[in-house]
């Protein structure tokens, strides 16, 4: 009886050690280490991460897909290089609609040059309340949307922090109404049809960001103006754009940053299209607004957050601002709150960069439930 059990014993100690080996074995594997360990890769090498994407809409039936972003140096050799990287987003719903995109944000050794291209193609519903600030949740309105865009941006250093270039777009619009008798029908026929156009611009850019995918300090100061000559058709755009970006971050603390964002955009021209509106709400600024619910020819917006890292793997957030979307005059203006919070989670600690799972809220109005809605993104909202 005693051998039995002291060989009962001896296995029961020789399992737990294999086990505690096996665990150390898989705690300790490059891949692991990599998405939990606290300590940053001395080898300066590329981080990729993936996420599945997967929900389900009245308007699209289920929608299944794959988000990624690779972050790389494009010098391991240059200590002060930004990081550069590509973001894909790919998704489709059962009743075949598509929504593609592909962005790439380049930075040359020593920073001396700034690149950006963005590939996109959608075909999928979204939701028309109407244009203007004031628009109400009973006049909902389903509309197909195909949509292709090409961007491309250069900017070259000109002189410490200050930057100038030379931007490209071209964007193809076509709508149509999924019901009739909804208030897309009320939009002029060249609206309603889509439209597209070719826009050449100019950029100026001031940075002083210590890091440009997770900011604790510094300032970001973009001005954007492109113009649209018109592509001698009536579904063509001819006209103005512009955008000024603003952006400030203070250390309170080793854990602690404050940080500040105001956006302003304006379309503008003898006949400004539908196509060519700004649109307010998503994942970057008014969160808590489903993208669109508010457009109009011109947009501002400012947001302020508060960002606390207490690990290197994990962090939280929370943010308010307010803005609106308007025609002419600012006195046309009715600004909305926009409120929430979430966590961080770091999954590479050299490039700093995080995925974000966020709540926001807006505003209720009368009669309506309060806007609102959960956001998973790649990287910071600003």
């Amino acid at each position: 009886m005693v051998i039995r059990l002291l060989a009962v014993l001896l296995l029961t100690l020789a399992s737990q050690s294999l086990w505690s080996q096996e665990k150390r074995r898989i705690w300790d594997h490059k891949l692991v280490r990599r998405f939990i360990s606290s300590e940053k890769d001395s080898s300066r090498s590329a981080g990729f991460v993936v996420l599945p994407a997967l929900g389900y809409a009245q308007e699209t039936g289920l929608e299944f897909g794959l988000a990624g972003v690779y972050n790389f140096y494009v010098d391991r050799a240059d200590t002060l290089i930004r990081t550069s990287n590509l973001t894909f987003i790919g998704t489709f719903t059962t009743q075949r609609q598509t929504n593609l995109k592909l962005t790439a944000d380049v930075w040359s050794p020593g920073n001396r040059y700034h690149y950006f291209a963005e590939l996109r193609f959608r075909d999928f519903p979204f939701n028309y309340y109407g244009t203007g600030n004031d628009t109400w949740l009973a006049d909902e309105d389903v509309v197909i949307m195909r949509m292709a865009r090409i961007r491309a941006e250069v900017e070259r250093r000109m002189a410490p922090n200050y930057y100038a270039g030379l931007a490209f777009a071209f964007e193809h619009f076509g709508y149509s109404d999924r019901e009739a008798g909804g208030i897309f029908e009320a939009l002029p026929a060249v609206d309603r049809d889509g439209g597209y156009y070719a826009s050449f611009g100019v950029t100026q850019l001031y940075d002083t960001r210590d890091i440009n995918t997770y900011t604790t300090r510094g300032i970001f100061a973009r001005l954007k103006y492109s113009y649209s000559p018109g592509l001698g058709t009536q579904g063509s755009f001819r006209g103005s754009l512009a955008e000024i970006d603003l952006r400030g971050f203070v250390p309170l603390s080793a854990q602690l940053t404050f940080g500040l964002n105001g956006i302003f955009r304006s379309s503008w021209g003898k006949n400004v299209p539908f196509y060519a509106y700004q649109e307010m709400g998503g994942d970057m600024i008014m969160r808590g607004y489903y993208n669109g619910r508010y457009r109009d020819q011109n947009l501002l917006a400012a947001q302020a957050e508060l960002r606390y890292r207490f690990h290197p793997r994990l962090g939280i957030a929370g943010f308010a601002g307010t803005g609106s979307t308007f025609r002419k005059g600012l006195n046309t203006t009715r600004f909305v709150p926009s409120y929430g919070g979430g966590v961080r989670y770091f999954f590479d600690l050299e490039h700093s960069s995080s995925i974000r799972l966020e709540y926001g809220m807006g505003e209720k109005r009368q009669g309506e439930k309060r806007q609102g809605g959960f956001y998973l993104s790649l990287s910071e909202a600003f």
